[in-house]
């Protein structure tokens, strides 16, 4: 059963207003260096951006924008939905993506436009925005690859539904105003390993929502100039404030994630063989060797099947 959670649910709590660090200089993000060191991947973080009133993010260039996309990069549909969402049953909004953003304001609705480093203009202030942010990540999580940005446009009141990604992420807020409610990733209470194991093993990111875990949700407000970094695979859903709401979205990934999902796939091998194993992240190095395991017992399936 999917169950639904309605604002008197989930907006009674005050939402965090950490300080969000200025750009300086040339720098289109602001970074507080030592709060990066100590959350990054672990917790999330407010920092500050320069975007508020970038051309790329108006919407005539928008609609440009959607129309240049292949249409399976452009997912849309009405956002006036309950925070635990079949995936199955999210219902459309009757019409086109361009229709969408043109009558954003009043047709109760949520789209995001995924993979813009495909168009240039976008992949420059993508690849400017990751340049910033690689000082800081290659200490902790080195090998920063495959950069990615999408760009979410939304109807005041709309609903991103309850959830987790599994690329390191930075979302910025250009337009309008955003509540997060966002979970420790690594809580277990909060997020089994079977959740993890179904959603690495190609399950979809919606997940249902219980509404007790509200009282522990991390809530964060981000307006126009404000960005929230998010853990991998951190649950959370948002609700937006009372205008159109706009928010790039840059992430990227790296070397340790792959090994992190592989160990996860393997614990998923073993639960299937009646074994409970060890949560990954509890030991990082049989994690290092769950990984591996699945790595050379994948290829040698391949090759069989071959």
């Amino acid at each position: 059963m999917y169950a639904t959670a309605t604002a008197a649910d989930t907006l009674s709590a005050p939402f965090a207003c950490d300080r969000a660090p200025a750009a300086r200089g040339d720098d289109l993000l602001g970074i507080d260096a030592g709060e990066f060191g100590e959350c990054f991947d672990r917790r999330p973080f407010v920092i500050g951006h320069r975007l508020a009133d970038h051309p790329l993010f108006s919407l005539p260039r928008l609609v440009k924008l959607a129309r240049a996309l292949p249409a399976e990069n452009v997912e849309y549909n009405a956002g006036n939905i309950p925070v635990s969402m079949n995936p199955a049953l999210t219902p459309r909004n009757g019409l086109t993506a361009e229709e969408t953003i043109i009558r954003i304001a009043e047709c109760k609705s949520w789209l995001v436009l995924k993979y813009v480093e495909h168009d240039p203009e976008y992949r420059k202030l993508l690849e400017r925005c990751l340049a910033e942010v690689r000082p800081h990540s290659e200490a902790l999580r080195p090998g920063m690859c495959d950069g990615q940005a999408f760009v979410f446009i939304t109807s005041p009141g709309s609903v991103t539904p309850y959830h987790m990604d599994p690329e390191h992420n930075f979302l910025l807020q250009v337009r309008g105003s955003k509540h997060v409610h966002l979970f420790d990733p690594r809580d277990r209470s909060i997020l089994p390993a079977e959740e993890l194991e179904r959603f690495y093993g190609g399950g979809h990111r919606n997940m249902v929502f219980r509404r007790e875990l509200d009282a522990r949700a991390l809530r964060y407000e981000l307006t126009p100039g404000r960005g929230l970094h998010f853990p991998v695979t951190a649950p959370h859903y948002v609700r937006n404030g009372a205008e159109v709401s706009v928010s790039f979205s840059i992430t990227f990934r790296t070397p340790d994630l792959e090994r992190r999902a592989r160990a996860h796939l393997f614990n998923a091998r073993l639960r299937r063989l009646g074994i409970s194993p060890a949560s990954v992240g509890r030991r990082p190095r049989l994690d290092s060797m769950k990984s591996l395991a699945w790595r050379v017992s994948s290829r040698i399936v391949r090759a069989l099947q071959r």
